[in-house]
């Protein structure tokens, strides 16, 4: 499922503002050191039997290939797949009403990486004991998006950052030989596509711009990508700037002369994806695992990946991706945590990849050469995702996406011109972080 313009993530300063807190720096190292808590010891994990796996709907058909690998190796310590809906909201709501109610229906949990932050701190997920997993192996940003003030919260299971996907086949017709790097080469790549007979009736561009979490990750991408950022370095919302207004008009405006199509203020990531594979889309930003995907399409062979575009250059991707965390109120905790280890592996993650296409915490496999070769895009998904921005990690995360949301919505429907929009939401960001 994608906030200063930083071109690499460095971990920021802990922000205390009665209650908000961003994720704390820590290690990214495999061992746990002495910041990691005591608590997240092997010996606070006891029992064991079944467990469950809850994740948003795998639109992939993998997940359950690698529970049934663990459940055919642990017949007494089953894993039962939950499967909430596709929409990162939703499965936020499903998880948190669960952990209000101290429920035990609930075992490992996928989590999006900027709930950390808020899941731990309600104590509704364990400490984790770092030094049991290959920490050192992963990205460090992605890494980073487990801890919270320190303690490893959070196992990253996948990656993620925006790619833009385009199709060769026509932009080669049109004569344009390579994808464009910033939004204005990008409108004008789609005005020569359209002049081909085939092309007349597809659009432009779409990203996911309904009002749920996708559309949190545009705007912060439209917003990184022409020089803004939501928050400053020390956490202070920052959003009601030139540069923020700049990412935010594009959109506007590309929904406004035809360049978005007015469909699209309805899709998520399955929308956008399935109107790409249609033919309906002359470029697309989603996530990698839409390749393996648009492999198996009508577009097979002929589209590639690019990076974002932005204002001026190369754009910044919002980090995304999949964590595991244990809920607090789960029973069989020793087994949750073998499953955590096995099902975030190296060798599970290579094999979501080469299936899926989802992208990988393991920092070895971006330069496997097989795999390059059978992933073309790997590069360029390697630099989204270590120059990618962070979205808020924020202890009222909930909020905070509701009013980037809300604002953002009234912008591209017109209700609000960007500037109030821009306006309201650093009005509402300051009432956040002052709580």
């Amino acid at each position: 499922m994608k906030t200063s313009t930083a071109r690499a993530i460095q971990c920021s300063a802990a922000l205390a503002a009665a209650g908000l807190l961003l994720t704390a720096c820590g290690s990214s190292g495999g061992s746990s050191g002495s910041g990691q808590s005591a608590q997240a010891t092997t010996a606070s994990f006891k029992g064991r039997g079944p467990i469950t796996y809850v994740a948003g709907k795998d639109t992939t058909g993998t997940v359950q290939t690698i529970i049934n690998r663990w459940n055919k190796a642990h017949p007494k310590e089953k894993v039962t797949f939950i499967q909430l809906p596709t929409d990162a909201d939703s499965q936020r709501q499903q998880m948190i009403q669960n952990a209000e109610t101290k429920s035990d229906a609930y075992t490992v949990l996928a989590t999006d990486v900027v709930w950390t932050s808020e899941f731990a701190a309600h104590q509704w997920i364990e400490p984790l004991p770092a030094n049991q997993f290959p920490l050192g192996k992963m990205l460090a940003p992605v890494v980073e998006t487990g801890k919270y003030r320190g303690k490893l919260y959070a196992v990253p299971a996948s990656s993620n950052g925006g790619l833009l996907f385009y199709r060769t086949d026509l932009l080669k017709k049109a004569g344009v030989t390579r994808p464009p790097t910033t939004w204005a080469q990008m409108t004008a790549d789609c005005a020569k596509v359209k002049k081909l007979p085939e092309a007349k009736s597809m659009s432009c561009y779409a990203g996911q711009f309904q009002k749920y979490e996708g559309l949190t990750v545009n705007f912060a991408e439209a917003v990184n990508s022409a020089g803004g950022r939501i928050v400053d370095a020390d956490g202070k919302p920052d959003v009601d700037t030139p540069q923020a207004k700049q990412g935010l008009d594009f959109l506007v405006k590309s929904f406004k002369d035809g360049t978005i199509p007015k469909e699209a203020i309805t899709y998520q990531e399955e929308d956008g994806r399935q109107a790409f594979q249609s033919g309906k889309l002359i470029f697309l930003n989603n996530w990698p695992y839409v390749y393996s995907l648009a492999q198996k399409s009508a577009v097979e062979g002929k589209f590639a990946v690019a990076p974002l575009p932005g204002l001026n250059g190369p754009g910044a991707s919002s980090l995304g991706g999949s964590n595991l965390a244990l809920s607090s109120f789960a029973k069989n905790k020793a087994t949750a945590l073998d499953f955590m280890k096995f099902f975030t592996s190296e060798q599970s993650s290579t094999y979501f990849l080469k299936n899926a296409s989802l992208a990988s915490p393991y920092a070895n496999l971006y330069d496997n050469k097989a795999l390059d070769k059978q992933f073309p895009y790997l590069p360029d998904l390697k630099r989204s995702i270590t120059k990618a921005v962070p979205r808020p990690r924020v202890v009222q995360y909930g909020d905070v996406t509701a009013a980037v949301q809300n604002e953002v919505y009234a912008a591209l429907t017109g209700k609000k011109s960007s500037a109030q929009a821009l306006k309201d939401l650093q009005s509402d960001l300051q009432k956040l972080t002052a709580q």
